[in-house]
């Protein structure tokens, strides 16, 4: 049975700095691209950063560039989300998000197999 666990949510100030980490079980974790995808209360589902399985590319939402850094353990399965310079606009539930691909001709390819945490809650405010 595939689990991710996302834990560090919690109310920050803004301009304060939070952690959210991921564990992820029941996968070939190195098989998967991670990724943080949140969601505000009334707004769609947005990127926030991914990470490839060999962690050496990366993807952020414009908003996340500069402030947010996304890393993985591959010994450990986790991945963890930095987040400096919160904004209240930075509320949100937080997910994890587990992609399987298979890198051929040069790059990856996604299989379509996918996995979602059950989400944090994050919340900036004074």
């Amino acid at each position: 049975q595939v689990q991710l666990v996302e834990s560090g949510g919690g109310l920050v100030q803004p301009g304060g700095s939070l952690i959210l980490s991921c564990a992820a079980s029941g996968l070939p974790f190195n098989s998967y691209a991670m990724s943080w995808i949140r969601q505000a209360q009334g707004n769609k589902r947005e990127l926030v950063a991914k990470i490839t399985p060999t962690t050496t590319d990366t993807e952020y939402g414009d908003f996340a560039k500069g402030r947010f850094a996304i890393s993985r353990d591959n010994a450990k399965n986790t991945i963890t989300l930095h987040m400096n310079s919160l904004k209240p606009e930075d509320t949100a539930v937080y997910y994890c998000f587990a992609a399987e691909v298979k890198y051929y001709s040069g790059t990856y390819h996604y299989t379509g197999l996918e996995y979602w945490g059950q989400g944090t809650q994050v919340t900036v405010s004074s």
